[in-house]
Protein backbone atom coordinates (compact mmCIF):
# COMPACT_ATOMS: atom_id res chain seq x y z
CA UNK A 1 0.00 0.00 0.00
CA UNK A 2 1.34 3.87 -0.73
CA UNK A 3 2.85 5.59 2.15
CA UNK A 4 1.12 9.04 2.06
CA UNK A 5 4.04 11.94 2.26
CA UNK A 6 3.76 15.38 1.47
CA UNK A 7 3.15 16.51 -1.84
CA UNK A 8 4.11 19.89 -3.12
CA UNK A 9 1.19 21.32 -5.42
CA UNK A 10 0.88 24.32 -7.51
CA UNK A 11 -2.20 27.12 -8.09
CA UNK A 12 -3.32 28.34 -11.32
CA UNK A 13 -5.66 31.02 -10.30
CA UNK A 14 -6.01 32.78 -6.78
CA UNK A 15 -9.58 34.24 -7.24
CA UNK A 16 -11.48 33.95 -4.27
CA UNK A 17 -12.08 30.31 -5.10
CA UNK A 18 -8.95 29.37 -5.37
CA UNK A 19 -7.76 31.34 -2.83
CA UNK A 20 -10.50 29.18 -0.74
CA UNK A 21 -9.07 26.08 -1.49
CA UNK A 22 -5.76 26.90 -1.41
CA UNK A 23 -6.29 27.79 1.75
CA UNK A 24 -8.08 24.70 2.93
CA UNK A 25 -5.22 22.21 1.40
CA UNK A 26 -2.82 24.35 2.86
CA UNK A 27 -4.42 23.74 6.80
CA UNK A 28 -5.22 19.54 5.65
CA UNK A 29 -1.43 19.23 6.28
CA UNK A 30 -2.41 17.14 2.98
CA UNK A 31 0.08 19.18 0.94
CA UNK A 32 2.29 22.36 0.64
CA UNK A 33 1.63 25.49 -1.35
CA UNK A 34 4.81 24.98 -3.89
CA UNK A 35 3.58 27.77 -6.33
CA UNK A 36 1.48 29.82 -7.55
CA UNK A 37 0.74 31.64 -10.85
CA UNK A 38 -1.65 34.14 -11.57
CA UNK A 39 -0.70 37.43 -13.45
CA UNK A 40 -2.80 40.00 -11.18
CA UNK A 41 -0.42 38.74 -8.11
CA UNK A 42 2.49 40.71 -8.13
CA UNK A 43 4.76 38.06 -6.20
CA UNK A 44 3.18 34.99 -8.46
CA UNK A 45 4.05 33.47 -11.44
CA UNK A 46 2.74 34.49 -14.50
CA UNK A 47 1.69 31.50 -16.52
CA UNK A 48 1.01 28.14 -16.58
CA UNK A 49 4.17 27.48 -18.90
CA UNK A 50 6.36 28.84 -15.57
CA UNK A 51 4.41 26.92 -13.19
CA UNK A 52 5.27 23.48 -14.87
CA UNK A 53 8.94 24.44 -14.48
CA UNK A 54 8.39 24.16 -10.82
CA UNK A 55 9.02 21.17 -8.72
CA UNK A 56 5.68 20.14 -8.27
CA UNK A 57 3.43 16.80 -7.77
CA UNK A 58 0.36 18.67 -8.61
CA UNK A 59 -1.71 21.71 -9.79
CA UNK A 60 -4.83 22.94 -8.55
CA UNK A 61 -6.45 24.98 -11.50
CA UNK A 62 -9.49 27.56 -10.76
CA UNK A 63 -9.33 29.79 -14.25
CA UNK A 64 -11.74 30.53 -16.59
CA UNK A 65 -13.83 27.84 -18.13
CA UNK A 66 -12.70 28.27 -21.79
CA UNK A 67 -8.80 27.44 -20.28
CA UNK A 68 -9.37 24.26 -17.91
CA UNK A 69 -9.40 21.20 -20.64
CA UNK A 70 -6.04 23.04 -21.87
CA UNK A 71 -4.41 23.69 -18.85
CA UNK A 72 -5.34 19.96 -17.59
CA UNK A 73 -4.27 18.57 -20.33
CA UNK A 74 -0.88 20.30 -20.56
CA UNK A 75 -0.22 19.49 -16.52
CA UNK A 76 -1.25 15.58 -16.96
CA UNK A 77 1.28 15.70 -19.42
CA UNK A 78 4.20 16.95 -17.66
CA UNK A 79 2.85 14.31 -14.98
CA UNK A 80 1.39 16.35 -12.58
CA UNK A 81 -2.22 15.14 -11.03
CA UNK A 82 -4.53 17.47 -11.57
CA UNK A 83 -7.73 18.92 -9.91
CA UNK A 84 -10.01 21.28 -11.72
CA UNK A 85 -12.59 23.89 -10.83
CA UNK A 86 -16.09 22.84 -12.64
CA UNK A 87 -16.88 22.51 -15.39
CA UNK A 88 -13.85 20.38 -16.31
CA UNK A 89 -14.40 21.56 -19.80
CA UNK A 90 -17.12 23.36 -21.85
CA UNK A 91 -18.48 20.09 -23.50
CA UNK A 92 -18.38 16.00 -23.62
CA UNK A 93 -15.71 16.12 -26.21
CA UNK A 94 -13.10 18.44 -24.21
CA UNK A 95 -13.98 16.24 -20.87
CA UNK A 96 -12.88 12.97 -22.81
CA UNK A 97 -9.70 14.56 -23.91
CA UNK A 98 -8.94 15.33 -20.55
CA UNK A 99 -9.94 12.32 -19.00
CA UNK A 100 -7.87 10.25 -21.67
CA UNK A 101 -4.87 12.20 -20.88
CA UNK A 102 -5.54 11.39 -17.01
CA UNK A 103 -5.53 7.63 -18.39
CA UNK A 104 -2.58 7.76 -20.36
CA UNK A 105 -0.46 9.26 -17.45
CA UNK A 106 -1.94 7.18 -14.52
CA UNK A 107 -2.68 10.20 -12.87
CA UNK A 108 -5.63 11.30 -10.26
CA UNK A 109 -7.89 13.81 -11.78
CA UNK A 110 -10.19 15.62 -9.23
CA UNK A 111 -13.36 18.21 -10.06
CA UNK A 112 -14.70 20.51 -8.07
CA UNK A 113 -18.38 19.31 -7.58
CA UNK A 114 -18.54 20.25 -4.15
CA UNK A 115 -21.84 19.68 -3.22
CA UNK A 116 -21.23 15.45 -3.12
CA UNK A 117 -18.93 16.64 0.40
CA UNK A 118 -21.92 18.42 1.92
CA UNK A 119 -23.28 16.61 4.81
CA UNK A 120 -26.63 17.12 4.34
CA UNK A 121 -26.46 15.85 0.83
CA UNK A 122 -24.70 12.62 2.23
CA UNK A 123 -27.12 11.92 4.16
CA UNK A 124 -29.80 12.27 1.09
CA UNK A 125 -27.86 9.76 -0.70
CA UNK A 126 -28.01 7.35 1.65
CA UNK A 127 -31.22 8.04 2.35
CA UNK A 128 -32.29 7.83 -1.34
CA UNK A 129 -31.58 3.78 -1.15
CA UNK A 130 -34.71 3.70 1.32
CA UNK A 131 -37.58 5.41 -0.54
CA UNK A 132 -38.41 2.83 -2.95
CA UNK A 133 -38.83 3.44 -6.62
CA UNK A 134 -37.99 6.38 -7.54
CA UNK A 135 -41.14 8.37 -9.01
CA UNK A 136 -40.05 12.08 -8.90
CA UNK A 137 -37.04 14.07 -8.32
CA UNK A 138 -36.75 18.01 -8.41
CA UNK A 139 -33.24 19.77 -8.27
CA UNK A 140 -33.26 23.63 -8.19
CA UNK A 141 -30.49 26.27 -8.09
CA UNK A 142 -31.94 29.66 -8.68
CA UNK A 143 -28.92 32.17 -8.14
CA UNK A 144 -30.29 35.86 -7.89
CA UNK A 145 -27.46 37.95 -8.56
CA UNK A 146 -25.85 35.66 -11.43
CA UNK A 147 -21.70 36.13 -12.33
CA UNK A 148 -20.01 39.41 -12.66
CA UNK A 149 -17.23 38.69 -14.56
CA UNK A 150 -17.78 39.51 -18.45
CA UNK A 151 -16.14 36.08 -19.55
CA UNK A 152 -19.32 34.11 -18.07
CA UNK A 153 -21.28 35.54 -20.56
CA UNK A 154 -19.31 34.88 -23.90
CA UNK A 155 -20.35 31.37 -25.01
CA UNK A 156 -17.03 30.71 -26.88
CA UNK A 157 -15.30 31.22 -22.66
CA UNK A 158 -17.65 30.41 -20.99
CA UNK A 159 -19.33 27.26 -22.71
CA UNK A 160 -22.81 28.38 -22.18
CA UNK A 161 -25.00 30.03 -18.99
CA UNK A 162 -26.63 29.22 -16.25
CA UNK A 163 -26.77 25.58 -16.91
CA UNK A 164 -23.00 24.79 -17.53
CA UNK A 165 -22.48 27.02 -14.80
CA UNK A 166 -25.48 26.14 -11.86
CA UNK A 167 -26.38 23.19 -13.92
CA UNK A 168 -23.87 21.54 -13.66
CA UNK A 169 -24.08 20.93 -9.86
CA UNK A 170 -27.75 19.91 -10.31
CA UNK A 171 -26.86 17.12 -12.97
CA UNK A 172 -23.87 15.86 -10.88
CA UNK A 173 -26.23 15.30 -7.84
CA UNK A 174 -28.60 13.29 -9.91
CA UNK A 175 -25.75 10.85 -11.35
CA UNK A 176 -24.19 10.70 -7.83
CA UNK A 177 -27.42 9.64 -6.00
CA UNK A 178 -29.23 7.90 -8.96
CA UNK A 179 -27.03 6.77 -11.02
CA UNK A 180 -28.79 8.31 -13.64
CA UNK A 181 -28.87 7.72 -17.35
CA UNK A 182 -31.89 9.41 -18.87
CA UNK A 183 -33.24 7.81 -21.79
CA UNK A 184 -34.85 11.30 -22.85
CA UNK A 185 -33.53 14.54 -22.40
CA UNK A 186 -35.76 17.96 -22.82
CA UNK A 187 -34.89 21.17 -22.16
CA UNK A 188 -36.09 24.98 -22.99
CA UNK A 189 -33.22 27.64 -22.20
CA UNK A 190 -34.08 31.35 -22.58
CA UNK A 191 -31.53 34.16 -22.80
CA UNK A 192 -28.65 35.73 -25.06
CA UNK A 193 -26.10 35.63 -25.30
CA UNK A 194 -26.46 32.88 -22.93
CA UNK A 195 -28.99 31.75 -21.47
CA UNK A 196 -30.29 33.00 -17.79
CA UNK A 197 -32.83 30.76 -16.88
CA UNK A 198 -33.08 27.17 -18.36
CA UNK A 199 -35.41 23.72 -17.22
CA UNK A 200 -35.16 20.04 -18.15
CA UNK A 201 -36.42 16.79 -17.62
CA UNK A 202 -34.06 13.40 -17.53
CA UNK A 203 -36.64 11.04 -17.81
CA UNK A 204 -38.54 11.36 -14.29
CA UNK A 205 -35.75 13.96 -13.22
CA UNK A 206 -36.64 17.76 -13.35
CA UNK A 207 -33.92 20.30 -13.18
CA UNK A 208 -34.80 24.14 -12.83
CA UNK A 209 -31.52 26.72 -13.01
CA UNK A 210 -31.36 30.64 -12.97
CA UNK A 211 -29.12 33.23 -12.90
CA UNK A 212 -30.64 37.10 -11.82
CA UNK A 213 -34.11 35.23 -11.00
CA UNK A 214 -36.03 37.71 -8.63
CA UNK A 215 -36.19 34.90 -5.79
CA UNK A 216 -36.80 36.51 -3.23
CA UNK A 217 -33.17 35.73 -1.92
CA UNK A 218 -29.86 34.84 -2.50
CA UNK A 219 -30.39 31.33 -3.60
CA UNK A 220 -33.07 28.88 -4.01
CA UNK A 221 -30.97 25.28 -3.98
CA UNK A 222 -33.22 21.76 -3.28
CA UNK A 223 -32.54 18.41 -4.22
CA UNK A 224 -36.05 16.15 -3.69
CA UNK A 225 -36.31 12.98 -4.34
CA UNK A 226 -40.13 10.99 -4.06
CA UNK A 227 -40.27 7.50 -4.37
CA UNK A 228 -42.71 5.28 -3.52
CA UNK A 229 -42.27 4.32 0.25
CA UNK A 230 -40.96 7.85 1.40
CA UNK A 231 -38.60 10.88 0.03
CA UNK A 232 -36.11 12.73 1.23
CA UNK A 233 -35.24 16.43 0.54
CA UNK A 234 -32.17 18.84 0.70
CA UNK A 235 -32.98 22.26 0.73
CA UNK A 236 -30.49 25.65 1.68
CA UNK A 237 -31.55 27.65 4.67
CA UNK A 238 -32.07 31.22 4.39
CA UNK A 239 -31.20 31.76 1.23
CA UNK A 240 -27.74 30.91 2.46
CA UNK A 241 -25.37 29.41 -0.39
CA UNK A 242 -23.62 27.27 1.94
CA UNK A 243 -25.91 26.43 4.64
CA UNK A 244 -28.71 22.98 3.77
CA UNK A 245 -30.47 21.24 5.59
CA UNK A 246 -32.00 17.30 4.97
CA UNK A 247 -35.21 16.45 6.04
CA UNK A 248 -36.88 12.15 5.51
CA UNK A 249 -40.41 12.64 4.21
CA UNK A 250 -43.13 10.48 5.02
CA UNK A 251 -46.42 11.41 4.28
CA UNK A 252 -47.23 14.80 5.64
CA UNK A 253 -43.99 14.35 8.24
CA UNK A 254 -40.46 15.37 8.15
CA UNK A 255 -37.76 14.28 10.46
CA UNK A 256 -34.74 16.40 10.47
CA UNK A 257 -31.49 14.70 9.60
CA UNK A 258 -28.85 16.87 9.08
CA UNK A 259 -28.99 20.92 9.49
CA UNK A 260 -26.39 23.50 9.48
CA UNK A 261 -23.33 24.51 10.05
CA UNK A 262 -21.25 22.61 7.72
CA UNK A 263 -17.70 23.60 7.17
CA UNK A 264 -17.63 21.97 3.41
CA UNK A 265 -16.27 24.75 1.14
CA UNK A 266 -12.90 22.91 0.57
CA UNK A 267 -13.67 19.52 1.23
CA UNK A 268 -13.25 18.00 -2.28
CA UNK A 269 -9.93 19.81 -2.70
CA UNK A 270 -9.27 18.87 0.72
CA UNK A 271 -10.04 14.93 -0.35
CA UNK A 272 -8.02 15.13 -3.75
CA UNK A 273 -5.00 16.54 -2.08
CA UNK A 274 -4.88 13.57 0.84
CA UNK A 275 -5.39 10.50 -2.22
CA UNK A 276 -2.45 12.53 -4.31
CA UNK A 277 -0.43 12.29 -0.73
CA UNK A 278 -1.33 8.31 -0.78
CA UNK A 279 -0.08 7.64 -3.82
CA UNK A 280 -3.32 7.17 -5.64
CA UNK A 281 -3.82 7.25 -9.43
CA UNK A 282 -6.23 7.23 -12.30
CA UNK A 283 -9.96 6.32 -10.82
CA UNK A 284 -11.87 5.14 -14.36
CA UNK A 285 -14.97 5.41 -12.22
CA UNK A 286 -14.84 8.32 -11.13
CA UNK A 287 -13.96 9.74 -14.73
CA UNK A 288 -16.65 8.09 -16.74
CA UNK A 289 -18.99 10.39 -14.12
CA UNK A 290 -17.44 13.37 -15.48
CA UNK A 291 -18.11 12.44 -18.87
CA UNK A 292 -21.32 11.10 -18.22
CA UNK A 293 -22.39 14.70 -16.56
CA UNK A 294 -20.62 16.49 -19.64
CA UNK A 295 -22.97 14.59 -21.94
CA UNK A 296 -25.83 15.21 -20.40
CA UNK A 297 -24.92 18.87 -19.87
CA UNK A 298 -24.36 18.64 -23.91
CA UNK A 299 -27.98 17.47 -24.15
CA UNK A 300 -29.92 19.63 -22.31
CA UNK A 301 -27.86 22.00 -24.82
CA UNK A 302 -28.61 20.31 -27.45
CA UNK A 303 -25.52 19.66 -28.82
Amino acid sequence: MPVATTRRLGFLGVGWIGQSRLDAIAASGHAEVGAIADPALPDALDSLDELLEEDLDGIVIATPSALHAEQAIAALERGLAVFCQKPLARTAAETRAVVDAARRADLLLGVDLSYRHVEAFRAARAAVDEIGELLAADLVFHNAYGPDRPWFHDPELSGGGCVIDLGTHLVDLAVWMLDLEPETVTSRLWGEPVEQVATAELDRVRLACSWNLHAGAEAVIEASFYGADGGVSVRNVGGSFYDFRCDRLRGTERETLVEPPDDWMGRAAVEWARRVAAGERFDAREAAEYVRVAELVDRIYGR
